[in-house]
């Protein structure tokens, strides 16, 4: 990575509602391997991620059109994960596999989350910034993460794997905790650039 001459920059984040998280984002090319805005996207997204407490965001959580995305997750054992893939694929998964129900949010739905049953391991495919294939295995918490973000960039969001009612109460809770995410988002951001 060359060394970037500006600090990176706290991104907008997207939230629920907005066009860019419905659709399948753009493949990555040969275009885009080993650019420098690539390079400045990618830490400008995880200092972005830092500053709203996520362990995971992709591309389209700040408006890039862009099979992307950044992680810094710890697994079920404690070990620490942080990294980046593009055009990530998830292997297909046995049917009857080991399923976990835990907590999940996400940075574009602000102040909602709930249980949500994911397979437990996921194996994700993709290249990384420089188009070098990549394979990234997660276990818990940190499979959940891989499997949330590579969603984003299909055009999919943790609510849809979940009931109308759960659904309905996820909205009901941004629309309560939202102004308080923002204020705390915001001191952090401030914090950062002081």
């Amino acid at each position: 990575m060359s060394e970037l001459r500006e600090r990176p920059t706290v991104l907008r984040i997207t939230e629920v509602g907005e066009e860019i998280l419905r659709r399948t984002c753009r493949t990555a090319g040969e275009e885009d391997f080993g650019s420098e805005w690539l390079e400045r996207l990618i830490a400008d997204m995880f200092v972005t991620m830092e500053v709203a407490e996520g362990c995971g965001l992709a591309a389209n959580q700040v408006d890039v059109d862009l099979r992307l995305f950044v992680y810094d997750c710890v697994d079920d054992d404690g070990v620490r994960h942080t990294g980046h893939v593009l055009n990530p694929v998830v292997e297909e998964q046995e049917p009857g596999r080991e399923l976990i129900e835990e907590i999940e949010g996400c940075l574009s739905v602000p102040g909602a989350n709930t249980k949500l049953a994911r397979p437990a391991r996921a194996v994700v495919h993709g290249v990384d910034q420089y188009g070098e294939a990549v394979v990234i295995e997660g276990i818990g918490y940190f499979a959940r993460c891989l499997q949330h973000e590579t969603d984003h960039l299909n055009g999919g969001l943790y609510i849809d794997r979940l009931s109308a009612r759960d659904r309905k109460r996820m909205m009901k809770q941004t629309a309560d905790r939202r102004e308080k995410v923002f204020a705390k988002r915001a001191e952090r951001t401030a914090a950062r650039t002081a």
